[in-house]
């Protein structure tokens, strides 16, 4: 099926200061949509009139994508435009606007930072600027978009608050999160990423302050460790949480990572169960496959992990981590739209409203939406 018009939602795509025009055919694309494109956002303003959710008959793929990068490592980027209708046609109508904080150089040939292992992946506000003029230009119509900052280096934070300011003064009232952002990722380590020390994270004090300041939630990439050491990082996140406990904080992928897929669920489950207790300002997003492709395959693991989610049914947030490089089509993304929602189905009632249909996220947010309470029998 091909999508024109306002279906495409033709935005327009701006590299660096460059817009291509709106009208561009090279936009359109043929695809057919999800079930779930049937959703849309009258359906999560609140008012006498709101419709309940019918769990048997409707989509259990989440309606939030707290953790889209609009825009790739290095290499051509799908158009903006085009990333929204995946989007729209996917189910999904509301998103984090994240770019990508380390940018490989525009002249490595490289796309992917692991192709390109020994080609630093340097801090940058490139991509968050890109987005920015983006959104301010042409806001889409069907999704609500939040943008989020993204340049930060927490290894090197002595410039973070000033940049802040920057980014404000040009697109004033536009920035709402910051993240995703790294405290140690090992994937990263072959690119000249270097993790954050504990006398670094005391010195985010100034930027953390004006992330509260702002109600700006921070986004954390943290891994866990390995492994061969599966806590090995632990003590950098527990720092952070301990340090700034008063900030919105959101451990992605819940500390997981292609480097550690051999923790046992009720040990992984417990390390994330006590540092929730431990602080109210903490979420998680249970974004990115590795997660459902390594954790989420047994019936164990999966009554395990439904458990936890009913539990913490308000600290939870959903999302795909697609990085918008040029070889990712809409095939792809809707295939993330649906891998990542695995478990989503077998959530209570409650839970469901929360982390399927987004109400942690409104929460967070504070945003003018009310996700439709579940249809009972």
């Amino acid at each position: 099926m091909k999508f024109t018009g306002a279906s495409v939602l033709v935005l327009g795509l701006v590299v660096g200061c460059a817009t291509l025009p709106a009208g561009d055919t090279n936009i359109a694309a043929d695809w057919d949509p999800l079930p779930a494109s049937t959703r849309t956002l009258d359906m999560f303003k609140a008012g006498p009139d709101q419709a309940c959710y019918d769990r048997e008959t409707m989509p259990a793929t989440f309606v939030v994508d707290s953790h889209n990068h609009f825009r790739p490592f290095g290499g051509k980027s799908r158009p903006y435009s085009e990333v929204v209708a995946y989007m729209e046609n996917s189910g999904v109508l509301f998103a984090n606007m994240y770019g990508i904080g380390q940018s490989l150089p525009w002249n490595s040939g490289c796309t992917y930072y692991l192709d390109c292992v020994g080609t630093p992946a340097d801090p940058s506000i490139k991509n968050d600027m890109i987005n920015a003029n983006n959104l301010a230009n042409h806001k889409p119509e069907h999704i609500e978009l939040t943008l989020s900052m993204t340049f930060p280096d927490l290894a090197n934070p002595s410039d973070i608050a000033e940049t802040m300011d920057t980014l404000n003064e040009e697109y004033p009232g536009l920035w709402k999160w910051m993240g995703e952002v790294n405290l140690v990722k090992q994937a990263l380590m072959g690119n000249d990423h270097e993790a954050a020390t504990l006398s670094d994270i005391a010195n985010w004090a100034p930027f953390m302050a004006k992330l509260r300041a702002a109600d700006m939630p921070i986004a954390i990439h943290s891994d866990l460790g390995s492994n061969d050491d599966q806590t090995k990082y632990l003590h950098l996140m527990d720092e952070v949480l301990e340090r700034y406990p008063e900030n919105k904080i959101i451990w992605v992928h819940m500390g997981l990572s292609k480097e550690l897929t051999n923790i046992p669920a009720d040990q992984h489950i417990a390390l994330m169960s006590e540092r929730l207790d431990k602080s109210p300002s903490l979420m998680l997003d249970i974004t990115w496959r590795v997660i459902a492709d390594n954790y989420f395959q047994t019936e164990k693991n999966k009554a395990a992990y439904t458990a936890f989610f009913n539990k913490y049914y308000d600290r939870i947030l959903t999302g795909t981590d697609f990085v918008a490089s040029f070889n990712k089509s809409f095939e792809v993304y809707a295939e993330e739209v649906e891998v990542n929602s695995t478990l989503l189905e077998d959530l209570d009632d409650r839970a469901f409203r929360y982390i399927t249909l987004g109400q942690a996220y409104f929460d967070l947010l504070d945003l003018p939406y009310r996700a439709p309470d579940v249809c009972r029998a």
